[in-house]
């Protein structure tokens, strides 16, 4: 009986012990996911002031540029007023002289003419002042988005945004919201003159175009005349990422097809027509034009922009003189002349234009 009654109390120790083991593990569970949950309230809370932050940021910001805007209006309309006193005041001086020349000329058989002549010599001033007017306001526009724009510090006397009360500069072109940084650098490729800045531009663009999402919106935002204005020669030391920046586009996605669309047209067709007319093109710009140049004439209803800009022509002479040791330029040469119908073999043109 003692012997069974020892037993019974070794076997009640062995699973008291076991339940101390097992609620020591559930214990260790619980902290270790208190710990868990703590750690991402403080995450949460974390996010919630850089919202708060990047919010205030961005009504500051909107209210900078309303304020902005509306100097330009109000500066636009004082232009618009001083335009409008010198054109009467021109008016006024050109009648005047008018009819001192008619005074002058009076019995003068010619005088007619010399009349009518005069009258067809008026200055549009108002014109000319509006357009320098707007050029420069946009070329600081772009110059401020480029360097982006110091915020006002947000008045906050909590010791938890003391850190947040300095100046801040509002990012675009520079900022990590991908769409707000493709707009800016749009903006600065449109408004901006300086080499270096349309240079770091075309930089930003070309990685952006590396990801789906910039290739959207590239089409979203209409990019192609805006990247067209500085396919030129004249823009030597830009040529290349000019060229990358389209180049991007052609890498087989869902945005390739709308791509070639938005370059079917005058403009784009033009514009090569000018840059293959230059003596001595660079070799390697001559390789990328022709790749963009291949994938366009799969379209057949571009064969009448090909003919009416001449590019066929130019083409033809390109692969005439080329030295056959540039065999990626031949190649897609070939190709394109044989999407045109001008050749009778399309020889490896599939392998070249990738």
């Amino acid at each position: 009986m003692l012997f069974r009654h020892e037993t019974s109390l070794s076997k009640m120790k062995g699973m008291e012990e076991e339940v101390l083991a097992k609620f020591q593990i559930i214990k260790e569970q619980h902290d270790a996911e208190v710990v868990h949950l703590t750690e991402a309230l403080k995450e949460k809370n974390r996010e919630c002031k850089r919202l708060r932050s990047s919010f205030d940021t961005l009504k500051e910001l909107n209210e900078y540029l309303k304020k902005q805007l509306n100097e330009v209006n109000d500066e636009n309309r004082k232009m618009e007023i001083q335009a409008k006193r010198v054109q009467a005041r021109l008016d006024n001086l050109q009648r005047k002289y008018e009819f001192m020349t008619i005074q002058r000329l009076k019995g003068n058989s010619h005088a007619a003419h010399e009349i009518k002549s005069l009258k067809q010599e008026k200055v549009p001033v108002s014109k000319t002042c509006k357009h320098s007017t707007m050029t420069s306001t946009l070329r600081r526009l772009g110059e401020d988005i480029f360097k982006g724009v110091v915020t006002k510090a947000i008045q906050d006397n909590s010791s938890e945004h003391s850190m947040e009360n300095k100046p801040k500069t509002a990012a675009f072109f520079r900022s990590s919201n991908l769409p707000l940084r493709f707009l800016s650098t749009l903006i600065v490729l449109k408004t901006v003159t300086q080499a270096d800045y349309l240079a770091q531009a075309f930089d930003s663009l070309c990685l952006d175009l590396k990801t789906d999402e910039g290739k959207v919106l590239f089409l979203e935002y209409q990019a192609v005349p805006v990247i067209l204005n500085h396919l030129r020669i004249s823009s030597k030391g830009l040529l290349s990422n000019v060229i990358d920046s389209l180049l991007q586009m052609t890498v087989e996605s869902k945005s390739l097809q709308p791509f070639l669309e938005a370059c079917s047209n005058n403009l784009f067709f033009r514009t090569c027509s000018v840059l293959l007319r230059t003596p001595k093109l660079d070799l390697q710009i001559l390789e990328k034009l022709s790749i963009i140049l291949q994938k366009l004439s799969k379209i057949k209803s571009n064969k009448k922009f090909f003919e009416l800009f001449t590019i066929h022509l130019m083409l033809q002479e390109i692969q005439r003189t080329t030295h056959p040791e540039h065999a990626f330029l031949c190649i897609n040469l070939n190709s394109t002349l044989f999407n045109l119908g001008l050749t009778k073999y399309n020889s490896l043109a599939s392998n070249g234009s990738h």
